[in-house]
């Protein structure tokens, strides 16, 4: 084997090690081995090259041995917040030296994400301070803006008189949801959530998630006061935040925000069912301002047929210019949306994917 075929399995080998350390970092030794067909001895050559690079840390002995990612950047800094508190000066100042080397589509989807996040905290939350930490290995980089102000999911419950924060969540996850439209498109939160391989918010005891070509958010208990908004994304993505944007637009030539998936489980609770009217009121609230309205079944079992009448045949008949598709629906979800609609919404798989992201 030539000497540059020889080096280049050895990054490949290098690679993999960091790509698969963070969810195996008690066996990552054995996967490796196995997935290359090679001895534990040479893997561990490999680990041992990666820890003296400080690209890995690693703890314990021999086979109880543990590796880890190694921060080769940990940074963090308060802000005031003040009427002269700029996103686009912090970015140059403070986040974008910090957040280098890295490649342009990489850095680009970062300036859309932080001035996104800092401009919502400085405008909504009301916060005095803003806490901007950033975790980088050879990997991946992390970024958590924190604010010390009324939380997210209160602010938009109060100001679109929503009954629980559970769907503050879900009109967040529909997108164009703003507090303040004079100043605001409401499309930050849902583009950042789309662009980064995990985006998540916690504020006001609940924690929504949202993972890049994932099917499903999700929503769990949150602890800490305020908002958190945490963002992650490869170093080495190929992703570009153009990319994103014109996935939802719609196909009629208008680059504008026009599409949406809607994730129908998030107006569900716990155990029970989508079954009523007014629950499917809650899904379709403000979908009028799009063209194209994706609705996304996955983890939904059933629905009722008050639910998908109101979905598929009242909203459909009343917007009549707005195209909607069910996706990720199982046979049970299917047959009761063309129950209602009698064949009048397009028939899709039982499972349909979302628009491609890329």
């Amino acid at each position: 084997m030539s000497n540059m075929r020889v080096r280049k399995r050895g990054e490949d080998i290098r690679k993999f090690i960091l790509e698969h350390v963070e969810k195996h970092p008690h066996d990552v030794t054995n996967l490796t081995s196995e997935h290359f067909k090679i001895t534990r001895q040479a893997t561990n050559k490999h680990l041992r090259r990666l820890v003296y690079e400080k690209a890995l840390t690693e703890t314990g002995e021999t086979r109880k041995r543990t590796y880890k990612l190694a921060p080769l950047v940990e940074w963090r800094k308060v802000y005031k917040v003040a009427p002269d508190l700029e996103e686009h000066v912090l970015w140059e100042k403070d986040i974008s030296p910090v957040l280098q080397p890295l490649p342009e589509n990489v850095m680009d989807i970062w300036h859309y994400g932080f001035t996104e996040m800092l401009n919502n905290a400085k405008d909504h939350s009301g916060a005095m301070e803003i806490a901007v930490r950033i975790s980088k290995t050879a990997v991946n980089t992390k970024m958590t803006i924190s604010d010390d102000g009324i939380g997210i999911f209160t602010k938009i419950q109060e100001a679109f008189h929503l009954p629980d924060q559970r769907y503050a969540i879900l009109e967040l996850a529909k997108g164009k949801l703003t507090t303040d439209p004079a100043r605001h498109t409401g499309e930050g939160i849902f583009f950042s959530s789309r662009m980064f391989d995990h985006f998540a918010i916690g504020a006001d005891k609940t924690y929504y998630g949202h993972k890049f070509g994932d099917e499903s958010d999700w929503i769990m208990e949150w602890g800490p006061a305020g908002t958190s908004v945490m963002m992650e994304l490869s170093n080495h993505t190929a992703r570009r935040s153009e990319k994103i944007f014109d996935q939802y637009a719609s196909a009629d030539g208008d680059y504008g925000f026009n599409k949406t998936v809607v994730p129908v489980k998030l107006a569900q609770y716990g155990n029970d069912r989508l079954i009523s009217r007014s629950q499917a009121k809650r899904v379709v609230a403000r979908l009028e301002l799009f063209k194209t309205i994706l609705f996304d079944f996955s983890g939904v079992p059933t629905i009722g047929q008050a639910f998908a009448d109101e979905i598929f045949r009242v909203f459909a008949n009343e917007h009549k210019d707005i195209s909607i598709l069910p996706i990720n629906a199982n046979s049970e979800v299917h047959r009761m949306i063309m129950r209602v609609t009698q064949g009048g919404v397009p028939s899709p798989p039982v499972t349909a994917a979302r628009p491609q992201e890329s």
